[in-house]
């Protein structure tokens, strides 16, 4: 009989996880070739607007396959309900009995996502952080800022949202912890900001490569399917470096492939998180570069984190 793990408790065991670390020992995994990842498989919605990705995978020699259904449904707030929502399930990668049922309601692809962040940030931001810039003011906007403290603490921060409302309560919900300055635009929070995190699900660009400060580090976050775009195509194109959490990902979904569907990106400019995190030639070299990861999530991700949990949750 498979275990189930609801969320209160996943919740405290998330605790005793450096979800960081369990991020980057998952990527390196992923980028030598040492998993099996599918392509991802997605459903649309239009009435309410809403999505679900379906993605599974396995790491090669171990002891389980997951697989992960994710959705957001941006009306939930309106009914009370969080946007983010899923469950992921764990198998037996011996038999496909299954282990457990990880009843998390969204809330581990949200702080996966969230990890990725700090990583991509820990590795390819500046040293001396002016700013961050938070695009978006969402459950992962939120998230993002919080988990990049570990590595690139900074309290200044500028943030930007759809509707004055949403900025206010963003920052009500954090000005205990930071200072925060609403701008009127992305692009004056890239102004003020050398760090900066975009997170929604915006089908048009948000920021431009003029809106840009030399040195900037973005991690792009929301642009997950083919439909979505944060980062113009030229500012990706003028990055001196661009990195995909996934390349066979980045073929179909996310601002590498707007960036190469419109002819700014050749394809080989890009290397893979995984990869660069192995290699200092590939990472930041200098304080004026500009650097995007661009991160479209990959079910490695959830492989890594469904079986952090069910460990701790044995132990």
């Amino acid at each position: 009989m498979a275990e189930i793990i609801r969320l209160k408790e996943i919740k405290n065991i998330v605790q005793n996880i450096d979800i960081i670390a369990t991020m980057e020992e998952g990527f390196i995994v992923y980028s030598n070739g040492n998993t099996v990842v599918p392509p991802v498989g997605e459903l649309i919605f239009d009435e309410p607007k809403g999505e679900a990705h379906i993605k599974y995978g396995y790491v090669k020699n171990d002891d389980y396959y997951v697989i992960k259904v994710a959705s957001g449904f941006y009306d939930n707030p309106k009914l009370g309900i969080s946007s983010s929502q899923g469950l992921m399930l764990l198998f037996s990668q011996k038999t496909g009995q299954p282990v457990a049922i990880l009843l998390d309601e969204g809330f581990l692809t949200d702080i996966r996502t969230a990890a990725a962040g700090a990583l991509a940030a820990k590795y390819f931001a500046p040293k001396e952080i002016s700013a961050i810039g938070i695009i978006g003011t969402g459950i992962q906007a939120k998230l993002q800022l919080q988990y990049l403290q570990k590595h690139t603490p900074c309290k200044t921060v500028w943030v930007w949202g759809r509707t004055a409302k949403n900025a206010a309560k963003f920052v009500s919900d954090l000005a205990h912890d930071f200072t925060i300055h609403i701008a009127d635009s992305p692009a004056e929070v890239a102004s003020h900001s050398n760090l900066i995190v975009t997170t929604t699900p915006s089908t048009k660009p948000l920021l431009h490569a003029d809106d840009i400060v030399s040195g900037t580090h973005v991690t792009a976050v929301g642009s997950d399917t083919s439909e979505k775009q944060e980062l113009s195509s030229d500012l990706v194109s003028e990055a001196n470096i661009v990195v995909a959490d996934s390349i066979p990902q980045s073929n179909s979904r996310g601002e590498i492939y707007r960036a190469v569907k419109d002819g700014k990106l050749a394809p080989n400019k890009v290397v893979e998180l995984g990869t660069a995190v192995q290699n200092t030639a590939l990472q930041r070299t200098n304080e004026q570069q500009i650097s995007i990861v661009d991160l479209t999530g990959v079910a490695v991700q959830d492989m890594m984190i469904a079986k952090a949990v069910y460990t701790n949750f044995k132990n």
